[in-house]
């Protein structure tokens, strides 16, 4: 499941999607445009200016907006981004690769190997589903 905090992120981002090119805006203006409580939001405009999605400017006529395309930013990025792995165990990660410790041999364990594939579709999928996607403008 997406945490709380990656939905609030995906819909601040598609609230910048959905404006004019060029468009800056105010974290109030996004709070109430994605229904995002403005403190909580303001930790994640953070974050995703840390991951090179947004950036900002300061002033009268400052706010957000998108440095990184809405056409390649996906669900998997903001996934890890806030979330972390997308496998469901640290064996079958990709980025997140930890060794279980109660496998006797990796290569030989069923449940690793299926979880795998499942990640591998669901990886696929999240990374075909970008913000303009979603914001479909």
């Amino acid at each position: 499941m997406l945490s709380q905090k990656t939905k609030y992120a995906l819909k601040a981002l598609l609230y910048l999607a959905q404006q004019d090119e060029g468009y800056i805006a105010k974290t109030i203006d996004i709070a109430e445009g994605a229904n995002i409580p403005k403190k909580f939001l303001e930790q994640i405009l953070l974050e995703l200016k840390r991951g090179h999605f947004v950036s900002s400017k300061q002033g009268k006529l400052g706010g957000y907006y998108l440095i990184k395309s809405k056409n390649t930013i996906t669900l998997a990025d903001i996934h890890r981004l806030f979330d972390g792995a997308i496998a469901l165990l640290p064996c079958a990660s990709l980025n997140f690769y930890e060794p279980c410790s109660d496998c006797t041999t990796e290569s030989e364990c069923l449940l690793r190997l299926g979880l795998i594939a499942v990640r591998e579709k669901t990886l696929a999928a999240m990374e075909n589903i970008t913000i303009a996607s979603l914001a479909k403008k």
